[in-house]
């Protein structure tokens, strides 16, 4: 990776320090309301700050022009841009209900050069601020400096870490068969990947402060304009692992309308070699597929080990789906969302859709994942319950 121009060099200096600064100034304005989902005339001299100060950084990337540094240089760019008119949008300095245009000329011109040069979606990813987030002298970029932000980041790179070894110790798989001795060492892997997913999740259910992360961090992740196109807010889910298990454990299915949909969705949102893997996936057979036609050896001692272990990462796969849906966005979303303020209703989830609907589309995909018996949409339920009834 080459070194970084000095107009690079000096917004990311800026991003990591005065940008903060003015963020953690705002966040304390707002905290400090009866209504903390207010922003309206609250810090005003702060938020023309920020936009001023950034623009400026922005203005000099945009004259300096392409410099072709290579994908990281251009990726980590790209994000620098999109946290500082993701910034502008929780601070409402752009709003997209209110524009046809994003006020941010020079950012959004800027950051679709980015992200049509590279492949990716132009704005600020999830990869931006967990997996490809650059830290210096042990601190990497956040909007704030408050610990639930900390926290927040903190556990969804160590969640979305242990995806990526379950689905790689899956993708593994593949070329060796599910008869194959060494089949059984990569599933106590990704097993153990997917406890980790669970342990992570557990320490921010425990830990989290409800109303620090609904009205202090999770703000940040709204949709904005770029140019006069809104994208939807960064998702955790934003990476190709958790799609790679659930396609190769044959508990979703790439043919199936509303999850191919979500995929269809989110692949730009993705780093493009996460792109190709799903791609690539998408065409697989599952390993469900593999140990249903390998029932006529369950007699044999490998497809009894293989089977059990396989069973249990589904089972693990499923629990982590439970616990997300059932303990993260009840407790950080849709029950602090009761106590809103109308008028802020329609801007809570990041997505896009109404609460409703996005908790509507959760349910099935965490059924789905688990394997639940429902009649309305296609579950792998029969399919676990065949392998399971040929345990010995």
């Amino acid at each position: 990776m080459k070194p970084m121009t000095l107009n690079v060099e000096a917004f990311d200096d800026w991003l990591r320090t005065r940008f903060v600064e003015l963020n953690n100034e705002l966040e304390h304005l707002y905290w400090l309301q009866t209504d903390k989902a207010n922003v309206t005339g609250v810090g005003d001299d702060l938020k023309a700050q920020l936009e001023t100060e950034g623009r400026k950084h922005i203005c000099a990337l945009l004259d300096e022009g392409n410099t072709d540094e290579g994908f990281d240089a251009a990726f980590d760019l790209l994000g620098n841009v999109g946290l500082y008119m993701a910034a502008c949008r929780r601070h409402e300095i752009t709003e997209p209900t209110r524009e046809t245009q994003s006020p941010l000329v020079e950012a959004s011109a800027l950051a679709m050069h980015i992200g049509a040069s590279i492949g990716v979606t132009p704005r600020f990813a999830t990869a931006h601020l967990t997996t490809h987030n650059l830290a210096r002298d042990g601190k990497y970029k956040r909007f704030t400096d408050l610990p639930d932000e900390r926290l927040f980041v903190d556990y969804n790179t160590k969640g979305i870490l242990a995806y990526k070894r379950a689905a790689d110790a899956l993708l593994k798989i593949l070329p060796l068969g599910v008869s194959h001795p060494i089949t059984a060492d990569l599933l106590k892997v990704a097993r153990q990947a997917l406890q980790d997913v669970m342990d992570s999740n557990t320490t921010l259910f425990n830990e989290l402060d409800t109303d620090r992360f609904f009205y202090c961090v999770r703000p940040y992740y709204k949709p904005y304009r770029v140019g006069s196109q809104v994208y939807r807010g960064a998702n955790a889910g934003d990476f190709a692992g958790i799609n790679v298990i659930d396609l190769l454990l044959g508990l979703c299915y790439a043919n199936e309308p509303s999850y191919s949909q979500m995929l269809v969705d989110k692949f730009l949102y993705m780093m493009p070699e996460d792109q190709a893997i799903l791609r690539d996936c998408m065409r697989r057979s599952s390993l469900m597929e593999h140990f249903l036609a390998a029932t006529g050896a369950k007699e044999q001692s490998w497809y009894q080990d293989n089977l059990s272990l396989f069973l249990e990462v589904c089972e693990l796969h499923g629990q982590t789906a439970i616990q997300h849906h059932d303990q993260l966005v009840h407790k950080y979303i849709a029950e602090p969302s009761v106590n809103m303020q109308q008028q802020h209703m329609s801007k809570v989830t990041a997505s896009g859709p109404p609460l409703h609907v996005l908790i509507g589309a959760l349910e099935k995909l965490r059924d789905r994942r688990a394997a639940a018996k429902r009649s309305d949409i296609r579950t792998a339920w029969q399919d676990v319950a065949r392998l399971k009834a040929t345990l010995l």
